[in-house]
């Protein structure tokens, strides 16, 4: 009763406190363990292993480089050789044949003709807008006056060939009877106009830039400024006058385009007698003959062609991209490759499961008895190499070999010395050589999973693999970047 009655005499303010001191530590000890769980947390992620993804990608080793070439051919300006009004006949960036009507001249202006273009003129005219949109580039805003004035030809080309009389533009009909019927180089006299015909075969532009004489002789490095090029657009309104400039010619299909080159790029292509060219205008290729020259105190590279100018009759200068990175396949970085050792099986000791789909090897053992018995296992095979062929004794070539593959498998799977056998036969193979085979750790299941690989090309970060490896990677497939931080079969995420 005592007792009792003490607690009973405890005063509540002291209860109240000794409460509170108590519920203050139990909060104080929940807090001291949380924080000690964050520090330790962060002590163990600063120092372990981050392992870093890679998705496989497609493609070649690198991207091909980009240069502006300037464009060398043969060509010459053509002057009038009298006075007049001037009406144009072959469109310019079309070939013409020699004695082919260029352009004629009257002492009066021709009446204008209001004329209809045709489905093809019109669709015509919109496929080289869309080729020129598309290889747009503001940096060089000067090729759109080209462009205007290429256009402005066609245009002009397209609908002045359309005249009913002797006062307007003649007809395509009367320029085929003129060319039928004169054969000299001479001009002639249509109706009140005077012809004047191509002296030779060519592609007719109806513009110069002053480099209609520059030659592989000539040529300076000071010809490779762009900032101080101006092409002068030679179509005209006006009267022209005797000797004034009407058009220019290009009379040879062979061409040359230049590119500066720095000597590490000098070093790279020195080596090569041709070499083959994206043209960025329209995403053409063609292959050129290759060489390098000196200009100056420059490195040039000089890429001959034989065809395709007029596609480019109009450009001076052409941005190319040169393809030399041909390679192309699965892409990895180099610290993703490891090596890893296999047990070598022949491919004659391989049979399959009963499930008819597995494959695997019989490995012979002696029961109790001394009796031999045989055990199916079924290893993870890494690799199926084919064999180079052997020839039949007495035949001409191999064509009668049999096809024959060397299994590459886990070693995990066998003992050394294990014997392996046929049930056809009474051949033994012994579990004990190896090879080494190049691979990555793909991560798709979230464990590290060897994968063998196929290096077809290289450089100091990146290489590419072959597609479609047995038992191999495939495209977006994810694997270890850093593969000397992960051992096979570790548990990723």
């Amino acid at each position: 009763m005592a007792s009792g009655n003490s607690r009973k005499n405890i005063p509540a303010e002291i209860v109240l406190r000794i409460r509170r001191i108590f519920g203050h530590n139990i909060a104080t000890i929940v807090f001291s363990v949380i924080f000690l769980y964050v520090v330790l947390s962060a002590v163990f992620y600063m120092n372990a292993n981050h392992i870093e993804s890679y998705q496989v990608t497609s493609g070649p080793l690198s991207r091909n480089e980009t240069y502006t070439g300037l464009a060398i051919r043969e060509e010459n300006v053509v002057q009038a050789d009298s006075s007049g009004y001037i009406t144009y006949y072959a469109r310019e960036g079309d070939k013409i044949n020699a004695n082919g009507a260029v352009f004629g001249l009257s002492s009066t202006r021709i009446p204008e003709v209001t004329t209809r273009l045709s489905q093809e003129d019109l669709q015509k005219i919109r496929d080289q807008m869309l080729s020129f949109s598309k290889g747009f580039d503001s940096a060089k805003f000067n090729k759109t006056y080209s462009f205007k004035y290429q256009l402005e030809g066609s245009i002009l080309q397209y609908a002045g060939a359309t005249g009913q009389s002797s006062s307007a533009p003649l007809t395509s009909e009367e320029l085929d009877e003129y060319a039928e019927e004169v054969d000299s180089s001479d001009s002639v006299t249509l109706g009140n106009q005077t012809i004047n015909k191509a002296e030779a075969d060519g592609i007719i532009l109806y513009a110069e830039d002053g480099y209609e004489d520059v030659t592989m002789e000539n040529i300076t490095e000071e010809d490779f400024d762009q900032n101080s090029y101006h092409e002068t657009d030679l179509k005209t309104e006006d009267p022209v006058k005797a000797g004034d400039d009407v058009y220019t010619i290009i009379t040879d299909e062979r061409w040359s385009l230049l590119i500066p080159l720095s000597d590490k790029q000098a070093v790279k292509l020195q080596d090569r007698p041709a070499i083959r060219v994206k043209f960025l205008k329209d995403d053409m290729t063609q292959s050129g003959d290759f060489s390098i020259v000196k200009i100056g105190d420059g490195k040039y590279g000089k890429i001959d062609f034989s065809k395709g100018l007029i596609r480019y009759a109009s450009d001076r200068f052409l941005d190319i991209e040169l393809v030399t990175n041909t390679v192309t396949g699965l892409k990895i970085p180099l610290s993703a490759i490891v090596t890893k050792e296999f047990y070598t099986i022949p491919s004659t000791f391989a049979t399959t499961g009963a499930d008819g789909a597995s494959e695997g090897f019989l490995v012979a053992t002696r029961n109790s008895n001394g009796k031999t018995e045989t055990t199916m296992v079924t290893p993870m095979i890494y690799a199926r190499i084919e064999n180079p062929k052997k020839k039949t004794l007495g035949a001409d070539d191999d064509s009668t070999a049999k096809t024959t593959y060397t299994y590459y498998v886990d070693q995990t799977a066998f003992e050394e010395g294990d014997a392996l056998v046929t049930t056809d036969s009474e051949a033994k193979y012994i579990i004990g050589e190896t090879a080494a085979l190049e691979g990555v750790y793909c991560i798709n299941q979230g464990y590290a999973v060897f994968r063998r690989i196929q290096i077809l090309d290289q450089n100091e970060e990146y290489a590419i693999i072959a597609k479609g490896t047995t038992y191999g990677l495939t495209r977006y497939d994810h694997i270890v970047k850093n593969a000397d931080k992960v051992k096979e079969e570790d548990i990723l995420y």
